[in-house]
């Protein structure tokens, strides 16, 4: 009997089917490989649109919310806007709020004065209600004394006699008084301490510097019915406030005052402040006065200054008691500036 040999074959089936497996694995990877790049865009393309679209609904709910408080306090902003103080404008809108029917704004969010609000009296920096006020005195004026503030911003105000029926203080002949104190009998003479102190785009009859030390002076664009620009160079030095302890900002839009008045009245104290923006001030009746202060910048930008009554009369005045470092002189020109009218 002839030994038998026994042979063990592939079958063809199974390696058909061995290399369709590998082939689809590497296919598969292949595809994976380049499409992950892309799922991963588009997972993070739609975790964005959830994002924006969260963000586009709170704005949409903040300017409900904004045009709802705007259109509360519409009566208010009106009646200051012609004229009226704040006092009146308040007891105005008291009685018509006992009187109507019709959508009130409850008075008791005018019931306290307030700087923010725009009211009058005397702020003894930086609180937000005055320490003293009378309803027959119609002055805004800020105290700086042991506290230092970060920024003092008052914007878009008429000043002394521009509304009718306006008037300065008895005994005073300036809208404007930004500064310190000077000597008196028993009284230590005090400074302004100000980090950068800006007026612009503000009209006064006249403007005066004097009594001043700041590192840069920056005079640019300003037109003027004469001008006197005459500055003395020396050497004062950079200056900011901070010191850790400084007090929140003050900030108010809006307003007719018989006069502003920025002063440290403390005596040996002086008044420290970072930031002192003086914008759009409409003035008339008295002069703006800037004395008795120590910067590190002033800018007096693109503001109109005359009484209207010519060239030989020097309507914007810097005197030689006015110390700087580095001056920037540029731009400002003499033309005929008359006083706004009476409104």
């Amino acid at each position: 009997m002839l030994p038998v040999r026994l042979v063990w074959t592939w079958p063809r089936k199974g390696v058909r089917w061995l290399l369709l497996v590998i082939w689809s694995g590497l296919c598969a990877q292949g595809r994976a490989v380049k499409a992950s790049p892309f799922a991963f865009y588009r997972m993070l393309g739609r975790k964005r649109d959830a994002l924006v679209g969260k963000i586009e609904y709170v704005h949409t709910e903040s300017a409900k919310w904004r045009a709802m408080w705007t259109a509360l306090k519409a009566p208010y902003s009106a009646l200051r806007y012609f004229g009226l103080s704040p006092q009146m404008a308040v007891g105005l809108l008291a009685l018509g709020s006992t009187a109507s029917a019709g959508v009130v704004v409850n008075e008791t969010v005018f019931a306290e004065r307030s700087f923010s609000r725009g009211d009058s009296g005397v702020y003894s920096a930086p609180a937000d209600i005055p320490t003293s006020y009378s309803d027959s005195d119609n002055t805004l004026r800020i105290d700086l004394g042991t506290t230092p503030v970060g920024e003092i911003t008052i914007e878009n105000i008429a000043l002394g006699t521009v509304m009718s029926g306006s008037a300065l203080p008895s005994g005073e002949s300036s809208v404007l008084i930004v500064g310190g104190n000077a000597t008196a009998t028993g009284f230590t003479a005090t400074w302004l301490e100000v980090g950068h102190l800006t007026l612009d785009r503000s009209q006064c009859t006249s403007l005066e510097l004097s009594i001043i030390e700041t590192h840069t002076l920056e005079l640019i664009g300003n037109a003027s019915d004469g001008q006197s620009i005459s500055p003395t160079a020396s050497t004062p030095r950079r200056r900011a406030i901070g010191g850790g302890n400084r007090a929140d900002s003050m900030i108010t839009s809006g307003g007719t005052y018989d006069q502003l008045v920025i002063r440290a009245p403390t005596s040996g104290q002086d008044g420290k402040v970072d930031e002192l923006n003086l914008t759009n001030l409409l003035t008339k009746g008295g002069s703006c006065i800037l004395s008795r202060i120590r910067a590190g910048t002033i800018s007096i930008l693109l503001n109109e200054i005359g009484a209207g009554n010519g060239f030989a009369t020097k309507e914007f005045v810097v005197t030689s008691s006015t110390k700087y470092k580095v001056l920037v002189n540029t731009d400002n020109v003499e033309v005929t500036i008359s006083p706004p009218a009476t409104r």
